[in-house]
């Protein structure tokens, strides 16, 4: 490295503040200062204050490195998650539910993609190898995932984004959706609709058994036709499932009501109904699961269950510190049900 950049580098290490650097500012010894930041019970709350707020004055920021080598910890969770998704904005909407359970707990997140379509494993088995997190929460569970599996067997805290079938009990959040898909039947037939379709995800994820029965037991206690649009699934580009939509709308025997498990469905079943020159609430009804805001200002309305993204990020979160803490996995699961409410 040449002189000059010796130089900078030094002094960027030199300027970058340390518990020293609140310790001057505040009078107190740096034990007092580091004792305060961890949040110590012991040290008075005025003290904790104060030094907090130094902290923020300075730019203080902890040197994980340091902390790796104290503590074996990493303070960072990794979150593993699909890029592309049947929510608008699911990422954002999880992290920003994520990031404010974390405040002030020191833990960062760090965002691993997750290609449904490749080993899903090797990731999960990447960061146990190397230490790369504390932590793991991640989404799209299959029945007896892998990834749940080896983290069992590791005894590494995790949170997942969905259930599993496996005996033993793990941490997770999910939404109840056997009983979305049984509510938005009941109100497609409450507006009349007698032949109802659904587009569900992949056979392997767990939540396509929980749509599925939800979908099939309702039709048959409303004594309705029903059908499952298999050509396509959850996961499929938005145009394959507008023109699969397209096919069947133009059919004799096209549905006249469709169970959507998300957004990205509904506008491409919107732009199939536009494409052949019918409207939503003459010939056909759906009703679909939302997580954006966004999409609520979609003209023409659409009914749909709203399912808390950001909710669902904060009680990962949740659990995942309590897991941390030597929390019992058997205490460690929250299903959230779905509002009765169609907007």
């Amino acid at each position: 490295m040449p002189t000059d950049q010796k130089s900078i580098a030094h002094s960027a290490r030199q300027r970058k503040p340390t518990l020293r650097t609140i310790a001057d500012r505040t009078g107190f010894a740096v034990t007092t200062v580091s004792r305060a930041l961890k949040g110590d019970p012991l040290i008075s709350e005025k003290t904790r204050e104060t030094v907090s707020s130094a902290a923020a004055e300075v730019g203080y920021v902890p040197d994980r490195a340091a902390q790796r080598l104290r503590t074996g910890r990493t303070k960072v969770i990794s979150l593993l998650v699909n890029p592309a998704h049947e929510f608008l904005g699911f990422t954002a909407e999880l992290l920003t539910g994520l990031t404010s359970a974390l405040d002030g707990t020191g833990y960062s997140v760090t965002i691993i993609p997750d290609f449904i379509r490749q080993d899903r494993v090797e990731a999960v088995r990447n960061i146990l190898r190397n230490n790369l997190a504390d932590g793991l929460i991640f989404t799209r569970t299959e029945a007896f995932d892998e990834r749940v599996r080896v983290l069992l067997e590791a005894d590494f805290p995790f949170v997942t984004h969905g259930r599993t079938e496996f005996s033993l009990p793990h941490p997770y959040v999910d939404f109840d959706n056997e009983a979305y898909a049984r509510l938005a039947v009941r109100r497609l037939v409450e507006k009349g609709r007698r032949r109802l379709g659904i587009i569900l995800p992949e056979a392997r994820f767990t939540f396509t058994q929980h749509l599925r029965y939800g979908f099939m037991a309702a039709a048959r206690e409303a004594g309705v036709d029903f059908e499952f649009l298999d050509k396509v699934n959850l996961d499929s580009s938005p145009d394959r499932i507008s023109a699969q939509v397209l096919q069947r709308l133009k059919a004799h025997d096209a549905p006249d009501g469709l169970v959507c498990v998300g957004e990205v469905t509904a506008l491409a079943t919107l732009a199939a109904l536009d494409d052949c020159g019918m409207e939503l609430g003459r010939e056909l009804d759906l009703v679909a699961k939302r997580a954006s805001p966004v999409f609520g200002l979609l003209r023409p309305r659409v009914e749909a269950v709203f399912e808390d993204i950001e909710a669902t990020g904060r009680d990962m979160a949740t659990l995942l510190l309590r897991r941390l803490s030597g929390e019992s996995s058997e205490t460690l699961q929250i299903l959230h049900q779905p509002e009765p409410r169609f907007g």
